[in-house]
């Protein structure tokens, strides 16, 4: 204290404040001066809390661009990042003049002046208006965004759960073909397959970032559609195996009865040379020899299919016993032709009067379906129910003529008769059909 004492009382006086403030350095202004820089601190305060929600607003707003670009390559997209890009400058031009109005004036000076205060507040009051108006337009920019925002959202939500389904798919494609391996069949052609989904996979693993979110949904819906089909046809290879053996034993048998069969083609033809006339059985001359032919082309496929059945080539195996089947198929027609042609020339020319009779009731019926509700019949119906009467009549005159009537062209003929009244009903009822 003897220090204190030694000095002049005005000094003392004036130490006084300072003494017992606590330490503080800041002069003491009172009135005017400490309302300008409250007033000047509040501004600071205000823009650095726009300055603060322009900052996170533009953060925010980017996750939602990024999010829209990356999924979304068409021109509104590419205009919205443009867009968001001039947004961008704008931002940094009103956040540089706001960091430079902060870092123009110090408010904590002991010896800010009003003036200067007045005048910080002023540059930092302005740079908040603009951060504040930046602000509004970025949040009507983002307003903007809502179809392209959700329709991109819609597609990262399904790309996690589409590249899992697709990794499930393989996973349960091999698991199937292990099991179908197990079981002794090779299945070379569904690995190759699988194998080849392999790299796809890897794109898979690889993620969007690199490939892209559309692209690598459309590679995990073509892998998990692969895959798929892979493992159903290894749950199927034991079926398909076991059918396509089945069809081997079927198709041997058929081939053999058939052989049986062609043999008695000759014999029909004999009976039908020797009581019809050539034009009844002519057409059906070179049927034994086309029969024994097809017979042996069926035997040599199907020697073939048995090979590719051993080899585990299963669609080379199944497209050969299609074309024996087809191979049966014709030659069953031809065969059975002849029977058929020699069974109906027998019934015919025992009582032609039969296949007259229903002929004619087949044209009598028409008839009376063309005059229902009418007074006349319509001239595109009469027209050929008459030429079909005509056409059965001199069908009919042929029987008469020689001793050995050509009963297959009078057979012909009254089934050509039939055919057309058919298409004339089925054109009435149609045409009432419409106008009902």
């Amino acid at each position: 204290m003897v220090g204190l004492a030694l000095l002049p009382v005005p000094l003392l006086l004036a130490m006084a404040p300072a003494a017992f403030a606590g330490g503080g350095t800041r002069r003491w202004f009172g009135g005017r001066g400490d309302s300008a820089r409250a007033e000047a601190q509040a501004a600071k305060d205000a823009a650095a809390e726009a300055f603060y929600e322009l900052d996170t607003a533009q953060r925010d707003l980017r996750i939602s661009i990024e999010t829209i670009t990356a999924v979304d390559s068409s021109p509104a997209a590419q205009r919205v990042a443009a867009d968001f890009e001039a947004l961008g400058r704008r931002i940094d031009e009103v956040s540089h003049r706001y960091i430079t109005a902060v870092d123009a004036h110090d408010l904590d000076r002991d010896d800010l002046e009003a003036s200067v205060a007045s005048r910080a507040r002023a540059e930092l009051t302005g740079a908040k208006d603009e951060l504040v108006r930046v602000k509004q337009e970025l949040d009507r920019f983002g307003q903007s965004l809502g179809a392209l925002l959700d329709k991109a959202e819609t597609q990262l939500a399904r790309l996690a759960p589409a590249v899992e389904r697709a990794r499930q798919a393989l996973l349960a494609a091999s698991t199937a073909l292990d099991a179908v391996r197990g079981s002794g069949l090779r299945a070379d052609d569904l690995a190759a397959r699988l194998a080849a989904l392999g790299p796809e996979l890897t794109k898979l693993n690889q993620g969007a970032g690199r490939h892209g979110v559309p692209e690598t949904l459309q590679r995990a819906d073509r892998v998990l559609r692969d895959a798929e089909a892979v493992r159903v046809e290894a749950e199927r290879l034991p079926e398909r195996a076991a059918e396509t053996d089945r069809r081997l034993v079927s198709l041997r048998t058929r081939a053999q009865a058939l052989t049986t069969r062609s043999a008695q083609v000759e014999p029909v033809l004999s009976e039908l040379r020797r009581r019809f006339t050539a034009a009844c059985w002519q057409d059906l001359q070179p049927v034994p020899e086309q029969a024994a032919d097809a017979v042996r082309q069926a035997e040599a496929k199907l020697a073939e299919a048995r090979k590719a059945r051993a080899e585990q080539r299963w669609p080379d195996a199944t497209a050969l016993l299609s074309t024996v089947r087809a191979l049966l198929n014709t030659t069953d027609e031809a065969v059975s032709a002849a029977g058929d042609r020699l069974r109906r020339l027998n019934a015919v020319a025992k009582d032609p009067q039969q296949e007259i009779e229903r002929t004619r009731f087949a044209i009598r019926d028409a008839q009376r379906l063309a005059m229902t509700g009418r007074s006349t019949p319509d001239p595109r119906h009469a027209r050929p129910l008459d030429a079909a009467v005509g056409r059965l009549d001199r069908a009919v005159a042929t029987l008469e003529e020689g001793r050995h009537p050509d009963y297959w062209h009078f057979l012909t003929e009254a089934e050509a008769v039939r055919n057309t009244v058919a298409g004339v009903v089925a054109q009435i009822r149609q045409e009432r059909g419409a106008g009902a």
